[in-house]
């Protein structure tokens, strides 16, 4: 029997402040940061909808997590996989043959906001 566990984050994944309220540490991030991710302006015109959406579902499952100051660790669709992403590149597999990928999208929202 595989029960379904979710991770609780005790602070924001963004700015890193203690999280209060149990949506904000179901989501990773405070209400003022997921705000700020969801209205943040990235240029999307190289990137087709559905990894549009793709990147903004990696944010609000909290399925990018920071490394460093621009490099993130990013979850694969199925959860099976782990990437190390940036805004310039991603050892995905569609990010390792030089296209870009939502890993990256999700990276350029993150740093933007």
């Amino acid at each position: 029997m595989n029960a379904a566990t979710t991770h609780q984050h005790t602070n924001c994944l963004r700015c890193g402040r203690v999280l209060r309220t149990a949506k904000s540490r179901a989501l990773g991030y405070g209400a003022k940061c997921a705000a700020k991710i969801r209205h943040t302006a990235v240029d999307t015109t190289d990137y087709k909808p559905h990894q549009i959406a793709s990147a903004q579902e990696l944010i609000t499952d909290g399925a990018i997590i920071p490394l460093r100051s621009v490099i993130f660790i990013t979850v694969s669709t199925d959860g099976t996989e782990t990437y190390k992403t940036a805004p310039t590149g991603c050892t995905c597999p569609a990010g390792t043959k030089g296209s870009r990928c939502y890993h990256q999208l999700a990276a350029r929202m993150l740093l933007a906001a």
